[in-house]
């Protein structure tokens, strides 16, 4: 691990990256897994050849020969799924927590490619609804045409999900013959590059349709168009501050935002300690505290749980943290690996020592936290937190 290779941006149909910058560290063992690459992108060649290149590969398709490929890439980088499994158990994901997004990015791609199938024409033109009159003595009538957009589609995506959380995005925005780059989070850019370099090898893919960045986007959303789209997904405050980019602005282009979210599990009032549904609760929320160490966008971070009944739930749920496993993914039986990255350990420290100014904590590192395997030490772990905040409101 000590010779990490140097990650590779895709851009203008060749990979870029030869001299290695920053390290990205193995989430489970501290050690060097890959580095970015220190060569500066041409941004406006990337742009131009995803206008020229790709738009013209995707339109000489029409939606139903897209989905059709959107199908045929599922099923090649399932075949390939191994190489995407191990790579990805350093982000300190377990394989359970591998198949949401190896399996679940490659089942994105069948999903949209079965709505082409069965939705969209053929052609590159869809017809939507009936005529309508737009005057008074039925001179005038107007209809709805759907066409490609015609720009690009630029995707900025988080360092959970590094596969699926591409595919999501990737596989619309194809359907639509619009050509991506892609911006994955740099702490687990390694597995984006990985299946980036499955999907080119596929030969699946239209030149110029998928462009891939690994480091900065540097001055690529000042020289957007009006055509063109901005999605991100990460934390509320830098999708604010993309938000107002002057060009994105000017331009009015379309920015879409999947920020951070704050779910709950509701304990209802009549269910009781003794209740079938008061252990469905308990074990619904120690699984989402662990899935992933935690890090779903969708996971549950706040148990809201009737007063007469807090001190059962902290029980209940403080016992089945305990027998949690906890290490290398590689270790046989570990059930939770480490956070995705060093610093969302820290990050995930400073915010748990907030909220203990207004909560007090039920199940945390002092509960025999150790993880297991080799080098451990240095990875990225954090035990399972549990506190309590009696006075929510306050």
């Amino acid at each position: 691990m000590n010779n990490a290779p140097v990650l590779q941006s895709f851009i203008g149909g060749r990979w870029i990256g030869q001299h290695g910058a920053q390290p990205l560290r193995s989430a489970v063992n501290g050690r060097p897994v890959a580095h970015t690459h220190e060569e500066r992108l041409d941004f406006t060649e990337a742009l131009r050849y995803g206008r020229i290149q790709g738009q013209q590969a995707l339109m000489a398709l029409d939606f139903q020969q897209r989905a059709q490929c959107l199908k045929a890439l599922g099923l090649y980088l399932l075949e390939h799924k191994e190489r995407l499994y191990e790579i990805s158990r350093h982000t300190g994901a377990t394989r359970a927590d591998s198949w949401i997004d190896v399996e679940g990015g490659a089942s994105t791609l069948f999903a949209y490619a079965g709505l082409g199938r069965r939705e969209l024409p053929s052609g590159n033109l869809i017809h939507e609804g009936p005529a309508f009159p737009l005057g008074k003595a039925g001179h005038f009538a107007g209809t709805h045409i759907l066409v490609p957009r015609g720009g690009l589609a630029m995707h900025i995506n988080a360092f959970n999900f590094p596969i699926w959380g591409m595919l999501e995005k990737f596989a619309p925005s194809f359907l639509a013959a619009m050509p991506c780059i892609i911006k994955p989070a740099t702490a687990t850019s390694y597995v984006t590059e990985a299946a980036v370099r499955l999907m080119q090898d596929s030969g699946l893919l239209p030149s110029g349709s998928l462009q891939l960045i690994i480091g900065s986007t540097g001055d690529l959303l000042d020289q957007l168009q009006g055509q063109d789209v901005v999605t991100f997904t990460g934390s509320a405050d830098t999708a604010a501050r993309l938000r107002v980019t002057p060009n994105l602005i000017q331009r009015s282009i379309p920015f879409n935002a999947e920020a951070d979210s704050l779910n709950c599990a509701i304990l209802a009032p009549d269910v009781t300690p003794d209740d079938e549904e008061f252990e469905l609760f308990v074990r619904e929320v120690a699984r989402e505290m662990t899935a992933k160490a935690g890090q779903k966008c969708t996971a549950i971070r706040r148990a809201i749980v009737p007063s007469q009944h807090l001190d059962a739930v902290a029980e209940r749920l403080s016992a089945r943290l305990a027998k949690l496993v906890i290490g290398d993914p590689a270790v046989e039986g570990v059930k939770m690996g480490a956070l995705a990255s060093h610093a969302q350990q820290a990050d995930v420290a400073e915010r748990v020592q907030a909220l203990l100014a207004s909560s007090e904590l039920i199940h945390g590192a002092r509960d025999g936290f150790e993880p297991r395997g080799d080098g451990v030490r240095d990875g990225a772990f954090f035990a399972p937190t549990l506190l309590r905040s009696r006075d929510p409101h306050a």
